[in-house]
This record gives C-alpha cells, structure tokens and sequence, in this order.
C-alpha cells in the first residue's frame, strides 16, 4: 500500500485529536474571563465623551468678537461651579455668579481698542447708541461660540471614539451624548441665570481697587440713565472744546522764542491727544514736556493707548508718574519721537536741555506699600545730585522735570525752571534759592473717573516760552478748558516777576518787545475769549465767556 494513504488518515486524526484538547483547554479559560459587564462598557464610553467633548472645547470652542471699543475673546469651559470670569490681564480678573451649570463662560479682554475708543469721543452721536451696540456685539459673540461649542465638542468625542473603539457606530454615539451633554449644561445655565450678578462681582488682581474707583455697581447700574446722559455731555462738551482749541489766540513773541507744551496726568483720557495735537498746531509746539500719569494702571493692556504721541510731529519728553509702571516706560522707549528721562538722565530736544527723574512709587500695585513723601524726597535728592554733576560736567540743565511736586521741591537752586503734577490743580511759585516751580492741572481731567464726580475736572495745559538763547523763560499761557455743564475755552497770559536765575534773589523783569502792547502787570492773569471760525480774534482782555452746554 502507497505511503501517501497511510500518511493521510494519520495526519487527519491527529489533527482532529489536537482540536479536541485544544477545545479542552480553553473551556475553562473562556468560563474565567466572561464578556464586559454593561456598567463598565458604559463608563468607558462616558470617560470618552468627557475627555472628548472637553479636548474640542480646549481646541476649537472660544471665537474672537469686538465688544463696543474692546476686542475680546470668548471660551466656555468645564466647571463645577459654572459663573462668568471676566480676565483684564495683566489687571486681574472679575468674577460673577451669572448661572449654576457644569460650564463657566470665560471672557478675556485682549485689548482697548484706541481707534475705537476715540471715535466714541470725536463722535459723541455714536455714545447714545452704544448700549445696544454692545448688547448686539455681546449677542453676536454668544451666538458664534454656542455654534463652535457644539461642532468642537461633537468632533472632539468623534475623534477620541475612533480613537478608542475603532468603530464608527460607537464614534457618532460619542459625539451624539457629547452635543446632549452640551446642551443639557446649557438648559441648566438658563434656567439658573441671575442677572443680579452684576451687582456683587468678586474683584482680583489689581482690579480689586475697582470699587474704590467706580464707586458702586450697584449705583451704576440703578443710575445708569444719569450716568448716560451725563456722560454724553461730558464727550459732546469735548468735542466741542476741540473747535475751541483751534481758534484759541496765540502769544506773538519774536522768532527767537522756543514754546515749550507742558501737559501732566492724562490718565487714559482719549480726548487729551486730540487736545494736544491741536494746541500743537496751533501754538508752534517745539517741545512737549509730560510730567507722568499718562496710565491709570500701567499695563500692558493700556499700551495701545500710547500710540497717537507718535503723530503729534514733535518731541515727547516724559517721566514716570506713580500711575505709570516699568511696561508703560519700556514701552514709550520704544516710540522713536519720545525721550525718556529717568534716574537723572538729560536729553538736550529742539535747543534746551531737559532731565528728570521717574516717580520711585506705583501706587495701583497693591502688593506693595507705598511709602510716601520720604521716597518722592529721596527721588528729588538724587535729581539735584544728578543737576550738579551735569553743571559740573559743563552741560547744565535749563528744565528738570518730576512727577510729585515733593521731588520737585529738592532742584531748588540748581535749575531755572522745574516742572511738575500729580496734585491736579495748577501752583506757580519761585522757590527760597531762585528756581521756579510749576504744577501743571490735569491734561485729561482727571481721566475717565472723573465722570463719578458732579463734573469733572478741567482739562488743563500750559505753554511755555522760553528765549532761545538764554532758555530763560519770558511768559507762560495757561489753557483752561471747561468742565461738564458748560464749554469755555480761557487763556491766562502771565509774565515772571523775576529773572528767574537760580541763587539769586528775584528782580523785576523787564518785559521785551515780545509781549503784547497792552502789557499786563507781572503775573496778572489775562483771560482770552477764542474767536468763533471765520472772526477776528477778540482784544487779549475781553473776559472768558461760558457757552451752556447741550
């Protein structure tokens, strides 16, 4: 009999053995390793829509949306807790117990939009529609990210299930619970919503001086058709103030005359800079001097701010006031047409020779202690120190400049002029030993805070003149716009009583050919009407007339 037939059955039976104690030995092992029970399958696929829907929301779910004058950027996020968080990096953040749901809607203001901000102060028209605007803006963002929440939740659980499963039925069940879960944290958050969150927000960060500064949310909010109005009166007097300031008359000195802008403590004001420019324009500006508190918290977030003093077309000369911070000089350093004079640094722009000394104090961080007016006098001593030694070197200062008057008062002696602010009003005095000290008012006045006063503040700015040769100073103007209620536009001419050299005792001064030919008595104060567009300018002595407001 052939091989092959023996071998076959052979090998056929064998086999069928093999497969039998094979069968044997898993029967056992199949009993001790039983099918995923229905509640782990389900915890598993539960695991998977959470890790899912949370990675899209991390990825996809936030829209970027202007928000009146802010850009901002709006991201809904786990939470166990729910609520509104309102981030103002680096200022801090706010917080509100708006709704009760697994989601908590996080909302960072990116920046202030400056060119926004200051069309609502060029066109007051806009202000009465802004409410809306806003709530428009704030509608429209929520609708974009409830839309992007539901797609970046949806894919995020779909990827994870494929991720996972490898099936295509158990993916789409994935994001189908996800988009459920979604929504059902959102039927939550409406039916928990409170309104009245607004009115006890939970400050952080710098933003925790907030109450201090805007007063009460819950007065705000009562009055804030008062506070519309009023404020609307506010911006349609500035830019009424605007057409003043360009027919304001001028002091004619002679050519050999340099005008020196001084302005101070603009604190974030967006009409100071159309102010600015226009007595720029108007004066012949050589030179502006700013003696700090151009911020009201120093941050980055403000810096934007800062652009416009690149178009005034002249130098900027600025220090550190306790309102600015590090950011907002670091940042001014950077402008090509600012000089920034700190720690006694001197700077020699358009022909006189200016140094000055940064305020030693930041007062909005809270984190530090501020120690008063023993700091701002150990800043002025290390300015006079700096004075002498720029004498001794042969290059002597003409103007020093510092932002609290208590440094200011440390120069006296060494320079013939030294200008100041921060206290908001105006002071002019010659110090004992012959140097002359000038406070400047608030350019901004007083900033937008001032809008929780009765009224605000005058806008106040002066122009100095000074010889080109001697850089002795022959006269001053000094600009004074009104406050809410009504719109006057005044200019005060004063002329020195005293030579001004320091060291010496003062002396008549002998007005030059310069001075207008109705010449006042020394430091008598002169008010100028503006002439209306198209008029001649009225006689430097006619008195300042208040025009009502609207």
């Amino acid at each position: 009999m052939p091989r092959d037939v023996l071998r076959f059955p052979f090998r056929a039976t064998l086999l069928r053995v093999r497969g039998r104690l094979g069968a044997r030995r898993e029967g056992p092992a199949s009993v001790l390793a039983p099918a995923p029970r229905p509640w782990a399958r389900a915890a598993g696929l539960t695991a998977v829509v959470l890790l899912g829907a949370w990675l899209g929301l991390l990825t996809l779910g936030s829209v970027r949306s202007p928000v009146g004058p802010m850009d901002t950027r709006m991201t809904l996020r786990p939470s166990l807790t729910g609520g509104t968080k309102i981030n103002v990096a680096p200022l801090g953040a706010l917080e509100l117990s708006t709704h009760t749901a697994p989601i908590r809607l996080d909302v960072d203001v990116d920046r202030l939009d400056p060119v926004r901000s200051q069309a609502l102060v060029e066109h007051p028209e806009r202000l009465s529609g802004l409410q809306s605007e806003v709530t428009g803006d704030v509608r429209d963002g929520a609708t974009e990210l409830a839309v992007r929440s539901c797609v970046a939740v949806v894919s995020g659980a779909v990827s994870l299930g494929l991720a996972v499963y490898r099936r295509p039925r158990r993916a789409l069940a994935a994001g189908g619970l996800a988009l459920a879960l979604l929504a059902a944290s959102g039927a939550g958050a409406y039916a928990t919503w409170n309104p009245k969150s607004v009115l006890e927000p939970k400050f952080s960060g710098l933003l925790s001086s907030a109450p201090q500064v805007v007063g009460s949310a819950r007065s705000i909010v009562t009055d804030f058709d008062v506070y519309q109005k009023e404020l609307a009166r506010l911006v349609t007097n500035v830019t009424k103030l605007y057409d003043a300031t360009s027919t304001l008359p001028t002091y004619q000195p002679d050519p050999a005359t340099l005008r020196v802008l001084h302005v101070s403590d603009i604190h974030l004001n967006p009409a100071a800079w159309h102010i600015i420019g226009s007595l720029v324009e108007q004066y012949g500006i050589d030179v502006i001097i700013d003696s700090g508190d151009t911020m009201d918290h120093g941050s980055a977030a403000e810096n934007g701010f800062l652009d416009p003093i690149a178009d005034l077309g002249v130098p900027y000369v600025w220090v550190r006031g306790n309102h600015d911070s590090d950011v907002t000089q670091r940042y001014l350093q950077r402008l090509k047409n600012v000089r920034v004079l700190d720690e006694g640094r001197a700077v020699t722009v358009a022909g006189v020779r200016v140094a000055g000394w940064g305020d030693p104090q930041f007062t909005p961080d809270r984190s530090t202690a501020a120690q008063g007016d023993p700091a701002e006098s150990m800043a002025g001593i290390r300015l006079a120190s700096a004075l002498r030694a720029q004498e001794q070197a042969g290059t002597a200062v003409d103007i020093a400049v510092a932002h609290n008057p208590v440094a200011a008062r440390e120069t006296d002696g060494l320079v013939p002029l030294v200008l100041a602010g921060h206290v908001h009003h105006r002071e002019t005095e010659v110090m004992p030993h012959g140097t002359r000290l000038k406070i400047e008012g608030s350019t901004g006045g007083g900033g937008l805070r001032a809008v929780q006063n009765d009224k605000p503040e005058q806008v106040r700015a002066s122009v100095l003149y000074l010889d080109r040769t001697t850089k002795r100073l022959q006269a001053w103007d000094e600009i004074t716009l009104g406050g809410l209620g009504l719109t006057t536009a005044e200019v005060s001419r004063h002329l020195p009583a005293e030579a001004g050299a320091p060291g010496t005792a003062p002396t008549p001064d002998t007005p030059g050919t310069a001075t207008p030919s109705d010449t006042p008595s020394p430091d008598a104060s002169v008010p100028v009407r503006p002439a209306r567009p198209g008029t001649a300018s009225p006689p430097p002595t006619s008195p300042a007339v208040p025009v009502p407001a609207p």
